[in-house]
């Protein structure tokens, strides 16, 4: 059985009635409020808006992915204590419960027992980042894991940066990784003239049109912009990341998942699963917490309509459920009730008996009653690149991460199924969260010269549009306002865990699956490895998407 289809259906419309096999269901959410993120991030920056994308085999109705290619876009357990906290009537000191929650998420979800993250090792005082390929250690005060803040003070990480003119002009002997390194430690002792005369010097060596250091040079520049442009509170609406994205921003990202392959492997992984969970099945109901354009089930109708059924046996019915922010991805594409209509349209040309279930709702609103559930169905829960975007403890007490999946766990799932991207950019404070996301984001920037040429437009458009728009977002925000929430995989389990789910190991048939795909059709420069159950997809030696699946 393969994951990938060779034809792919075209959808085209979608307002025709459907048959009685396939039905439409519309559950409307009549109060809410929009969070959806489109940072308008360029502040006086000099870049000149790049074109919309051509040449990539996409159709402006966002339906049509190309021949092999499976295109999907992107697009949380606090202690059992909290439940029983009563806050009437209670006075509290918020600072203190962020602290005591911050304690207990350290205790809970760290990585592993030796502390070693992604973006360094924590020893003691000292904090060692991998900086060029070499381990240099920066001073770090013994007392910072116990602050409640997200950024460290003036005495923090490293003591070596000065605003003295000497220094300053000695920046043009520095490549641009080494000048923003020392210009984000210098933000992170609010060395403010510093950081500006260094960010002045990056803008003038590097280019989005250079090679992979020069194109995460030239956005990373702009997120240390924004962070001095604006502060605090207002770094998000200065950034006007509350926008709907733009229709060119949605061909970007179905672009970004077929030039990126790592990330249509996570999908792939995920798809895999969810067909294998079809076996002896009657009846299964999908949900899925962030169903954007809806492309993830386009391959996964497909696959359903090519498993032979034994004898007169009748296919199994797929009810879908798709929960999404009407205010978001939804708007340039018709809305959640089209996206349903083109999957039936699909499906019914195919003979899958399929329903939709329409959720338009923040994630956060959404209780069980909202979820069109049935008797006697197999429900499983899809959270593909979704969970990050809940804010948890270290937000808000009240940690909407873990309460959706303890509500998940309450639904008595046969399976759930989570794809991330395996990077800290949560927790962490400001200098250790820039090295982080530098080093994360310079694999998926390396990795895009083995699939477009430079000079590409549609690769432009996509680092633009979509990379570079998370990168100002993790970089430039902090608080409420920083909603690109990445967690490592290890924290993911703990979470988890912690929620009642116990970890699936992926099944040999789609790990082998993947792999052949991976060794067939792409470079070898991308990899695959099965962690603690999960599938890791890298570039090089970095992972970079990770994929799980628990029950």
């Amino acid at each position: 059985m393969s994951l990938i289809r060779p034809n792919h259906y075209s959808l085209k419309g979608g307002a025709e009635n459907p048959s009685n096999n396939h039905k439409l269901m519309y559950v409307s959410e009549s109060s809410y409020s929009s969070e959806s993120y489109d940072p308008k991030y360029f502040i006086e920056s000099p870049i000149e808006e790049i074109a919309h994308p051509t040449g990539s085999g996409i159709s402006g109705d966002l339906y049509h992915p190309s021949e092999n290619l499976f295109v999907a876009c992107p697009s949380n357990s606090e202690s059992e204590y909290l439940e029983n906290l009563s806050m009437d009537g209670v006075d509290y000191d918020e600072d203190k419960m962020r602290l005591k929650l911050q304690e207990l998420e350290r205790a809970l979800l760290s990585d592993n027992e030796d502390g070693e993250g992604e973006g360094g090792i924590l020893c003691g005082s000292e904090l060692i980042m991998e900086v060029d390929g070499e381990w240099a250690v920066q001073n770090c005060p013994t007392n910072m894991n116990d602050s409640p803040k997200e950024s460290c003070s003036s005495e923090s990480y490293v003591s070596s940066i000065s605003s003295n003119n000497k220094e300053i002009s000695q920046l043009a002997s520095r490549g641009p990784k080494q000048i923003l390194i020392d210009c984000a430690a210098a933000l992170s002792e609010e060395n403010i003239v510093a950081a500006t005369a260094m960010i002045e010097e990056v803008r003038r060596i590097v280019s989005i049109q250079g090679d992979p250091p020069q194109r995460i040079a030239a956005y990373m520049v702009e997120g240390l912009a924004a962070r001095i442009a604006a502060s605090g509170k207002y770094i998000y609406k200065t950034l006007k990341c509350k926008e709907p994205p733009s229709f060119d921003r949605l061909a970007a990202m179905q672009i970004l998942f077929e030039i990126c392959p790592c990330f249509k492997f996570g999908f792939m992984a995920a798809n895999g699963t969810i067909i294998e969970a079809f076996k002896d099945e009657k009846r299964v109901h999908i949900i899925d917490f962030d169903i954007n354009q809806g492309n993830q089930y386009i391959t996964l109708i497909q696959t359903i309509a090519s498993i032979p059924q034994k004898g007169n046996k009748p296919k199994p019915v797929l009810r879908l459920t798709g929960v999404d922010d009407p205010e978001s991805v939804q708007q340039p594409v018709g809305g959640l009730k089209n996206i349903g209509q083109r999957l039936e349209k699909l499906a019914e040309a195919l003979g899958v008996p399929f329903e939709f279930c329409a959720v338009p709702s923040r994630t956060s609103l959404v209780t069980p009653s909202m979820l069109c559930l049935k008797q006697g169905e197999a429900i499983i829960v899809n959270f593909a690149f979704q969970l990050h975007h809940m804010p948890d403890e270290s937000v808000s007490i009240t940690n909407e991460r873990d309460q959706l999946l303890r509500m998940v766990k309450g639904l008595n799932p046969k399976l759930v199924t989570v794809v991330e991207q395996d990077v800290n950019t949560n927790t962490a404070p400001f200098f250790p969260r820039f090295i982080e996301a530098y080093n994360y984001y310079s694999a998926v920037f390396d990795s895009l010269d083995a699939t477009l040429p430079r000079e590409s437009q549609d690769r432009m458009n996509v680092e633009r549009q979509c990379l570079a728009r998370d990168i100002v977002n993790i970089v430039a925000c902090e608080g409420e306002e920083r909603i690109e929430r990445y967690e490592v995989a290890g924290k993911w389990r703990a979470r988890m865990a912690m929620a009642g789910f116990t970890s699936k190991p992926m099944s040999r048939h789609v790990n082998d699956n993947i792999r052949e795909i991976i060794r067939g059709q792409y470079c070898n420069r991308y990899k695959v490895k099965e962690e603690m159950g999960a599938l890791h997809f890298g570039w090089k030696d970095k992972s970079l998407i990770v994929t799980s699946v628990w029950r």
